[in-house]
Formats: structure tokens, sequence, C-alpha cells
């Protein structure tokens, strides 16, 4: 720890060295920087465990093809970003809608003669009231109505099946994500029910973590969990557990928890590997400060300490901003556990986002709910 502190230290005074000739807020000939600051607490704070886990997407599909055909169009290829209802493939048609032109024309055969029919029934009607022509030859009248009847149905049903099969011959996205895989090439045979694209929302994630029982009591439903990407060093998320399962695996004795993170920026990849600081253990006290007092240049973070700087030709002394470089440990709400800070300390947490190390500095209290 101590070796982890004293490195952290001297690149803490390359930090300073290299921001100071950069300059920012409240350097030399800017004047004074106006920040918020806050004073670092002792709190109570439950240890942590980092558990290890991997991204997956909460919203994945093998989208399938509700219709048999040849692939006339594989519009999104791998990689592609598309919006829900965007054309993924298209089958071929020209045989549906042939059959479809032809039962129209059978339709419109069967209407015409269903009216006709229905003419001659009434006729027929009339006459039978008269006693001119027999109730066999109504009876035959009623019966070639309902027989032109049920072929104008028949014709509308497979035109309504026909219409629907080539509706769905054009295979569209259930949801905007990425496409991933593809699972059929352009003039293949697609079976009905046959996967055609492999599609993932990268958007929307979940880190699943084994959690060994003897941590498990610990886990609870929309609990804040902090998740770190060794591929990323610079990126720290907070996440949320949304979901726990309660059946352990046989071999482990662990039990899968689901963290929903976000992913906006897409930088976090399906698949990668992530570190969880999950609950664990008795409570102890530790030294905590506000999480926005925490900057973050690349993998490293950082605070910045309210101290004196140099006395002025009046012997005064103004407060000035100097660099500490912080290892951050579990969160208790608006606040985070840190090293290198001691109880009492006042760091910034408003304005710290351009301040440079020795800039002087207008201080206002801004306080916080207890942790």
């Amino acid at each position: 720890m101590e070796t982890t502190l004293r490195s952290a230290a001297r690149l803490g005074v390359l930090g300073v060295g290299a921001l100071a000739l950069a300059g920012g807020a409240g350097a030399q000939g800017w004047g004074p920087a106006r920040v918020g600051v806050t004073a670092a607490r002792e709190a109570p704070i439950q240890a942590v465990v980092y558990l290890s886990g991997s991204v997956e997407a909460r919203t994945n599909a093998l989208v399938a093809s509700e219709v048999s055909g040849l692939v006339a169009e594989l519009r999104a290829r791998e990689g592609t970003f598309v919006n829900r209802g965007d054309i993924l493939v298209r089958l071929r048609n020209e045989t549906r809608e042939r059959d479809r032109e032809a039962a129209e024309a059978q339709l419109a055969e069967a209407q015409a003669r269903l009216e006709l029919a229905q003419r001659a029934l009434v006729r027929s009607s009339d006459l039978r009231d008269s006693g001119v022509i027999s109730q066999q030859t109504l009876d035959d009248a009623e019966t070639e109505v309902g027989a032109w009847q049920g072929r104008a149905d028949q014709a509308k049903a497979l035109i309504a099946r026909l219409t629907t099969q080539i509706e769905d011959s054009v295979v569209r996205a259930p949801f905007a994500g990425v496409v991933v895989r593809e699972h059929c090439a352009l003039g293949e045979w697609v079976d009905t029910g046959g996967p055609v694209v492999e599609m993932v929302d990268p958007r929307h994630l979940e880190v699943v973590v084994n959690v060994p029982e003897r941590h498990f009591a610990a886990a609870r439903m929309g609990a804040a969990a902090r998740v770190l990407f060794e591929s990323l060093p610079d990126l720290d998320v907070e996440g949320q557990i949304t979901a726990i399962i309660p059946l352990a695996d046989p071999q482990s004795r662990s039990f899968p928890v689901k963290i929903r993170i976000d992913n906006p920026d897409g930088r976090i990849g399906v698949g990668m590997s992530a570190s969880v600081a999950f609950p664990g253990g008795e409570e102890r006290q530790a030294t905590v400060v506000p999480k926005d007092a925490i900057v973050s240049q690349g993998a490293q973070r950082l605070v910045y300490r309210v101290e004196d700087g140099p006395p002025g030709e009046d012997g005064t002394t103004s407060p000035v901003a100097a660099v500490v470089p912080v290892t951050l440990g579990a969160g208790s709400g608006e606040w985070i556990e840190v090293d290198a800070v001691a109880p009492g300390d006042l760091v910034v947490t408003r304005g710290n986002e351009r301040l440079a190390p020795g800039a002087q500095l207008i201080t206002e209290t801004v306080e916080y709910a207890q942790p």
C-alpha cells in the first residue's frame, strides 16, 4: 500500500508540474478561482470485494424469417446500426405476387357471379310467390348464391394470406441495435423460422457476476455497484443491481447477479471482462469525500485539496489548490472512500474541472447529505 501511495505521489508531482506549465483557472494572471469546497469526513463504510464479471447485452435476438424464400437483398451487414423497423433482409416474392394476382382475379369473378346469382334469387323468390316456379327452383337459386359467396370468401382469405406472406418476406429489425452476425447470404434459401441475422443493443448492457455464497446475503435489488474495466482504465461506471438469481451453481456455489449499466458512447463491448465492487464484510470507519470531488485524468483519480499558499508581502496567506492523487474505495450515497486525504481536509467539489495546481482560490462551502 505504501509503495502504491509513493508511486501515486510521484505521479502527482509530475502532474503538478505539467499542469502548472499548461496553466488553467486560477493560475497567475487569471486571478483567484471561485470554487465550492467540502470537508472530508470519517464515516462507516461497508467493506467491498471485487468480483469478476462479463458484459452482456440486455437486449439481443437471433432474428428469424417468418416465411421461406430466397434471399434477394441483405441490407444490414455485420457492424451496421439499425433502427427499429429498418429492413434487414428481403426475400424474393415473384411467385407469391403472381398467386395473389390470380386470387384477386378469382375474387373479381366470384363477386360478379355472386351479384348475378343474387339478382336471380330475387326474381326466383318473386316467381315462387306467384306460383310460377317450384320450390326446388328457388332452392337451387339460393344454393347458387351460397356457392359463389363461398368462392369469394375463399379468394379473400387466400389474398389475405399471400399479402401477409409478402409483408413477412421483408424481415425488419425488432429493436434498435447493431447487427453482430449474418446467418444468410444473397441467393441463399431461408426456411420458415430460419435465422437471418443476430442483433444486440449496445447502448444498454448488464454485467453478470457470480457472487460467492458468503457474500450473497449482501446483495440488494436496486443497490448501486461500481464497475471497472481492465481494458478501459479511465472508465468508472456506476451500475445498479437489477437481478439476483437465487440458484447457486453446484460446482462453484456462487449465485448470478446482474448489474445494469449504460453505454451511451459505445466504448463498452459485449463480452468484455469487468470488475464489480460488491459489498461484503463488516462496516469499518473510512475517510470519505463527495463523489463530485473526484477528477479523472486517464487512469488516474485525484482531488484538489485546499491548502495555505505562500505568505504575501503583508504576511498573510491565501488558499490554493493542491493536487492529491487518490485511490477510490467503497461508496456511500454521494460520498466515496479515498486514501491520501484526512478527515477535515477541504476538497474542491465545484469548479474543479479546470483548476490548475497552485491556483489561488475563493472558497464557498457546499453541503452534502450525510453519508
